[in-house]
């Protein structure tokens, strides 16, 4: 349980001697590759810390079909629908296993009770959504700011691994690219 300690720790800000109070919050699961932990539209906000596997988030198109793939989550990052969680609306996402995932996953009921255990909660969560609006605003930026050429290179620098583990498609997507426009880059930038 150490590992779900150090996560708690680094994204929530919770201290060790709180974690001992929701530590049973927490199961551990292995997930198999292609489940569904979550469905557009369906009211199911689970918090889960990733420690081993790959998870999609991704939302399709009603018009086109087409799937956009909003982020690929790696080992030791969170992975929820945040407006399920915090607003109980339904779920804006997909959230799809790219591989066999070990999770530690929290009901939405007990994020709620938290703050019973934790004394300033409402401060490092208000934490918690602002790193998470701090990454959005990267992104966003990058978007609008950099060329494809440096959206692919900076992705890689940040996580190389994931070119070998997931479908580049969903990569392709998720940095605003056509599948063809990725290809193209990636040869542009390899050669």
């Amino acid at each position: 349980m150490k590992e779900i300690a150090n996560y708690i720790e680094a994204y929530l800000g919770i201290p060790p001697q709180a974690f001992t109070k929701i530590a049973d919050f927490f199961d551990e699961q292995i997930v198999s590759k292609d489940i569904y932990l979550s469905k557009q539209g369906k009211y199911k906000a689970n918090f889960s810390f990733i420690k081993s596997g790959y998870v999609r988030i991704f939302n399709i198109d009603a018009n086109t079909g087409k799937e956009i793939t909003q982020w690929i989550s790696t080992p030791g990052s969170i992975v929820t629908d945040l407006s399920s969680l915090f607003f109980e609306m339904p779920a804006k996402w997909e959230i799809q296993t790219l591989s066999e995932c070990v999770l530690f996953t929290m009901s939405h009921e007990n994020y709620k009770q938290i703050g019973q255990y934790v004394p300033n909660w409402n401060h490092l969560e208000k934490l918690f959504m602002a790193k998470c609006f701090s990454t959005l605003e990267d992104r966003v930026y990058s978007h609008l700011s950099m060329s494809s050429e440096e959206r692919y290179k900076m992705f890689f620098d940040l996580n190389p691994e994931l070119f070998n583990q997931v479908p580049l498609q969903y990569i392709a997507s998720m940095l605003g690219m056509t599948p063809e426009t990725f290809s193209r880059v990636r040869k542009k930038l390899s050669s």
